[in-house]
C-alpha cells in the first residue's frame, strides 16, 4: 500500500512538471553526495571477554546479531579439513535441544540462526529476540558435536573432492594460493582426501575446545534495542560461554613474488575450457592512504562489466561469459591481486595477451576522466545501497575496531573515493598490479593450448593438480606408424565383445543411481534401447514414500518428445531427423572410415587414449579410446548452445559377454551415474516408448 502512495505521488509530480522550462541541451547538476552516518558504537566487555559493539536503529523491529571468533588464521598441516568440519557440524541442534525441534523452532519463530567455526550470526524479530538469542547463544555454548554427524559431514567434504578432482576451477583456486604463498603458509594450505582421512571426531572436539572461546570473540547487535536494554540480557545469555587458554598463533607472514613473470601451467586433459589465473602478492591494510586508490584501479580493471577486461574478452572478442579482477586487503598487510577468466582453449593463449595488455594500459595510460567520474558513482552507488543492510553495518562496526580505523572512517568513505584522481589511479596500479612479477595460472587441456602459451614468450613451469612441480608432460605421443582410426574403432569392438556380440544385443535396459550435487535423495535413471532406434530414458526419484518423474526422454522410431515437470514438448523437426539416424545400439558399429580421423594420442584421467574425431553430417565430435584396453574412456559432444559436453566412462564389467561401463559422469555438470543393473535381450513393447 505504502509503495503505491508513493509511486502515485511521483506520477502527480512528473506530469505536473512544465517540460518547456526543462533546457535539455544541459546535464542536469549532480545533487549533493548524501550523508554516511552510522553513530559511534556503544562498548561493553562481558565477564568471559566478549566485546560488545551496539549500534541503535529503531526504524525497523528487527535485531540482528553478529558473532566474530578474533583469532590469527591457523594452521591445520596435516589435518587440513577439521575446521570445515566443525564448521559444518556447528549450529544444527544443541545438548538441550535436538536438531530438527530446534530447527524447527527456529524456522516457526520466523529467525534465521546460524553457527561457524568463526563464529556466527542471527537475525530476530524483535518480539522474537528473547528467545531466539536463547537458542543461538545455547548452539554456541553448547553444540551437539556427535561421531555421527561427523561421519557424515566428513563423507560429504571426501565426495565433494572426489566430484572436483577434473573442476578447472577448483584446481586453479587451489594451485594459484599453495603457490602465491606457500603450502605450509595458512593462506595457502589446502584440503585434500589425504588429510580429511587424518581428522578424527577427537580431532574435531579438541579444535572444538581449544579455538571457540569467548576471550577473543566480538559481538556487534545492530537494531532495535539500545545497549541498556541488552546489556544484561547478553550476560544472562553468554554467562554459561566459559574462558579458555588463549591459543597463540602468528600472524600470517608476507611471502615474496616471483622474480621474473611466469606461466604456471596445470594439466587437465579432460578440460574443454582453460582456466587463467594473474595474480601478484600485495602488502594492503584499509588503514593505508591509497587503499582508496587501489579501490578503484580494482573496479576500472575488472569490478564488473565495465571494467576493462569485461569489455575487452567479453564485449570484444566474445571468448568468455565474464573477466573479473580483486585487489585484496587484510589487516595483517597480507593479501593479493587476482585477474581472471575461463575461456575456450583456442583462445588461451590470446587471453593471457589481452589481459597483460589491459593491466599495463591502467599502469601506463591515464584513465579517462568521465570513465574515472562514471566509476566513482557507480562504486559509490553499490556502497550506498550496501548501508541499508544490517549485516553491512555489524560489518563496519567490527572492521573500525579491528582494523584500528578512525571513528569517521566510513563517514568520510565517499569524500575519500570522490578524491581519487587519474594520478593516484595510476600510481596505486603500479604499486599493487606487479606485473612483471606477476604468476599467470593456467588450467586447461595442454595438448591443445601449451604451444600457443609457449610463443608468448614467458617461461612455463609445470604442476600437478596439488601444486607440486613435474616435468613438462608428453601432450602429443606418437601415433603408431599405419595405425588408422578405423584400426582404433575395430579394436574397442573386439574389447567390448567383439562385432557378432553386439549385433546380437536387440534390447538393452540399464539402471543407474544418480548422484547430484546438493540433491537431498538419489534418483534412479532408466534407459531402454531397442533396434533399430527406439529409445527412452527416465529419472526418478523416491520422495517421501511416492515415486516421483523428474524428466523423461522418449522416441518410439517416429515421434518422441521431453518431459520436465509435468511439462511435455514435442521434438522439433531438427530432433526427430537426428534420432531417426541413429543405428543400433553400439554406435560404433556403424561408422565409416571417411568419417573418422585419428588426431592424436592423449592422456585421459591419467591414461594414454587414441583422440577420434567424428564427423557426422558435418556435426564433429570426438572419442577418446584406451591404448592399452581399447575402451572408449570419453566423448566430447556439442550441446544447442554450442557448449562442449565432455561424458567419461569406466569401471567397465561383462554382461552376458559383451562389455559395459558401469560409471558414467557429466564433469561440467557434477553429475554420476553408477550403474545397479543391465539386462540384454528382455522383450520391451513398444507401447514403453
Amino acid at each position: 500500500m505504502k509503495k503505491n502512495i508513493i509511486i502515485s505521488l511521483l506520477l502527480i509530480f512528473v506530469f505536473n512538471i512544465n517540460f518547456s522550462q526543462i533546457d535539455r541541451s544541459k546535464q542536469p547538476n549532480s545533487g549533493p553526495d548524501p550523508e554516511i552516518k552510522f553513530g559511534t558504537p556503544k562498548t561493553f566487555k562481558l565477564k568471559n571477554g566478549i566485546q560488545v559493539l551496539v549500534v541503535e536503529d529503531n526504524k525497523l523491529p528487527v535485531v540482528t546479531y553478529s558473532l566474530r571468533i578474533d583469532r590469527n588464521p591457523i594452521i591445520d598441516g596435516e589435518k587440513v579439513g577439521v575446521s570445515s568440519i566443525l564448521s559444518a557440524m556447528l549450529g544444527n541442534g544443541t545438548t538441550n535441544i535436538p536438531k530438527d525441534e530446534y530447527n524447527e523452532e527456529v524456522e516457526f519463530l520466523g529467525a534465521s540462526v546460524g553457527v561457524t567455526f568463526s563464529g556466527g550470526s542471527a537475525n530476530t524479530l524483535t518480539k522474537n529476540n528473547d528467545r531466539v538469542l536463547e537458542l543461538w547463544s545455547d548452539a554456541i555454548i553448547n553444540p551437539l558435536l556427535l561421531e555421527e554427524e561427523f561421519d557424515k559431514e566428513k563423507t560429504k567434504l571426501i565426495e565433494s573432492l572426489k566430484s572436483d578432482v577434473n573442476n578447472i576451477d577448483a584446481i586453479a583456486s587451489r594451485v594459484s594460493s599453495a603457490l602465491s604463498y606457500g603450502k605450509n603458509h595458512p593462506y595457502g594450505e589446502f584440503t585434500t582426501q589425504e588429510s580429511l582421512e587424518n581428522v578424527t571426531f577427537q580431532d574435531v572436539v579438541e579444535h572444538h575446545k581449544t579455538y571457540f572461546i569467548p576471550n577473543n570473540a566480538y559481538l556487534v547487535v545492530v537494531g532495535d534495542v539500545t545497549a541498556k536494554g541488552i546489556k544484561p540480557v547478553l550476560k544472562e545469555k553468554f554467562e554459561g560461554w566459559k574462558k579458555g587458554k588463549l591459543p597463540v598463533n602468528p600472524e600470517p607472514s608476507y611471502t615474496e613474488n616471483v622474480a621474473l613473470t611466469e606461466i604456471n601451467f596445470i594439466d587437465v586433459p579432460s578440460a574443454t575450457q582453460s582456466t587463467v589465473i594473474f595474480t601478484n602478492n600485495t602488502q594492503l591494510k584499509q588503514s593505508d592512504e591509497d587503499y582508496f586508490a587501489g579501490l578503484i584501479v580494482n573496479q576500472i580493471l575488472g569490478g564488473g562489466s565495465e571494467g576493462y577486461l569485461f569489455k575487452n574478452l567479453r564485449d570484444d572478442n566474445g571468448w568468455t561469459y565474464g573477466a573479473y579482477s580483486s585487489l585484496g586487503s587484510s589487516r595483517y598487510g597480507v593479501s593479493r591481486f587476482t585477474a581472471e577468466a575461463k575461456v575456450r582453449n583456442a583462445v588461451t593463449d590470446s587471453t593471457v595477451t589481452e589481459i597483460v595488455k589491459e593491466i599495463s594500459r591502467i599502469r601506463t595510460e591515464s584513465v579517462d576522466p568521465q570513465r574515472l567520474k562514471d566509476v566513482k558513482a557507480a562504486y559509490l552507488g553499490n556502497f550506498i545501497f550496501s548501508t541499508e543492510r544490517a549485516s553491512t553495518i555489524a560489518s563496519f562496526a567490527l572492521g573500525q575496531r579491528l582494523n584500528n580505523l578512525p571513528d569517521d572512517y566510513y563517514e568520510t568513505f565517499i569524500e575519500n573515493i570522490n578524491n581519487v584522481s587519474a594520478q593516484d589511479v595510476k600510481k596505486a596500479a603500479n604499486k599493487f598490479l606487479k606485473l612483471g612479477n606477476t604468476r599467470i595460472i593456467v588450467v586447461g587441456r595442454g595438448s591443445e593450448v601449451v604451444a600457443g602459451l609457449e610463443e608468448i614468450g614467458f617461461p612455463i613451469n609445470y604442476f600437478d593438480k596439488f601444486a607440486n612441480p613435474v616435468a613438462k608432460p608428453v601432450f602429443n605421443k606418437a601415433i603408431p606408424e599405419g595405425l588408422t582410426a578405423i584400426n582404433v574403432i575395430n579394436n574397442y569392438i573386439s574389447a567390448v565383445g567383439g562385432k557378432s556380440n553386439l549385433e546380437s544385443v536387440n534390447t538393452l535396459i540399464m539402471k543407474a543411481d544418480v548422484t547430484i550435487p546438493g540433491a537431498p535423495f538419489t534418483p534412479q535413471a532408466t534407459m531402454r534401447q531397442k533396434l533399430p532406434n527406439k529409445s527412452s530414458f527416465v529419472i526418478e526419484a523416491s520422495m517421501q514414500g511416492q515415486k516421483m518423474t523428474l524428466s523423461k526422454t522418449t522416441f518410439d522410431g517416429e515421434r518422441g518428445y521431453s518431459e520436465m515437470q509435468g511439462q511435455r514438448v514435442e521434438f522439433d523437426e531438427r530432433q526427430l531427423n537426428e534420432n531417426k539416424k541413429v543405428k543400433g545400439i553400439f554406435e560404433e558399429l556403424y561408422f565409416k572410415p571417411e568419417e573418422l580421423e585419428l588426431v592424436s594420442i592423449n592422456s585421459v584421467n591419467f591414461q594414454d587414449a587414441y583422440k577420434v574425431k567424428v564427423t557426422v553430417d558435418g556435426k564433429e565430435s570426438h572419442r577418446y579410446y584406451s591404448v592399452e584396453s581399447g575402451l572408449l574412456l570419453s566423448t566430447e559432444d556439442t550441446d544447442d548452445n554450442n557448449n562442449i559436453v565432455t561424458t567419461n566412462y569406466g569401471d567397465y564389467q561383462s554382461v552376458q559377454n559383451v562389455m559395459f561401463p558401469f560409471y558414467m559422469e557429466l564433469p561440467a555438470q557434477k553429475l554420476e551415474f553408477k550403474t545397479s543393473s543391465i539386462e540384454i535381450n528382455k522383450e520391451i513393447k513398444d507401447s514403453s516408448f
